[in-house]
């Protein structure tokens, strides 16, 4: 008898499947509402589909301790399911996972997110306090967004209250504020 089957399923699924449907998830482990999964970062995109499939898919399993690379033998890689640490990856430009050679790397360096928390943090200082406040708001508001891009809406205020699009023009701006106010202004 053969088992193949031809053609598409007899029975469609009326939903998705979810792992641990009816275990009850501690909000302090990691993979909980106050620890969530890092970002997958350093790999091609189709490691990166893999490794989210294992975490939709209830079979991610993450690292307890650093795992040692396997370029330069030092306990750096903080990733599971990554073979490479991340810099050994970036000298080399290949994937951390699969380590095959790439153009495009899913992800930021931690380098990269440092600088922009650090133009971030030089905005929040040079601003006015609503301007803060509301930057904060929208900080805390897009962790699960980007935080770079404003929302779309039709209904916001982003617009009004801030004539630029990103942060980083919003920190250029309030530089240049900040050396106006060093000049005399002439009231005419």
């Amino acid at each position: 008898m053969s088992g193949k089957q031809r053609g598409p399923p007899k029975h469609q699924n009326k939903f998705a499947w979810k792992p641990n449907s009816g275990h009850k998830i501690n909000p302090t482990e990691v993979g909980g509402r106050f620890r969530p999964l890092s970002d997958v970062t350093g790999v091609c995109p189709r490691c990166k589909d893999q490794i989210e499939w294992k975490r939709r898919y209830g079979k991610y399993k993450p690292l307890t301790e650093p795992a040692k690379c396997q370029r330069c033998s030092k306990r750096n890689v903080r990733q599971a399911y990554h073979n490479l640490c991340s810099g050994c990856a970036k000298e080399h430009n290949v994937c951390a996972k699969c380590s095959c050679r790439v153009d495009q790397i899913v992800g930021r360096d931690i380098s990269e997110v440092e600088a922009e928390q650090k133009t971030l943090e030089e905005a929040i200082k040079n601003a006015r306090e609503r301007e803060r406040r509301t930057l904060l708001r929208a900080m805390n508001k897009g962790t699960t967004q980007s935080s770079a891009t404003p929302p779309t809406n039709d209904n916001s205020k982003v617009g009004d209250i801030f004539t630029a699009s990103t942060l980083e023009e919003y920190a250029e701006l309030s530089r240049d504020d900040c050396s106006d106010k060093d000049e005399p202004h002439i009231v005419g």
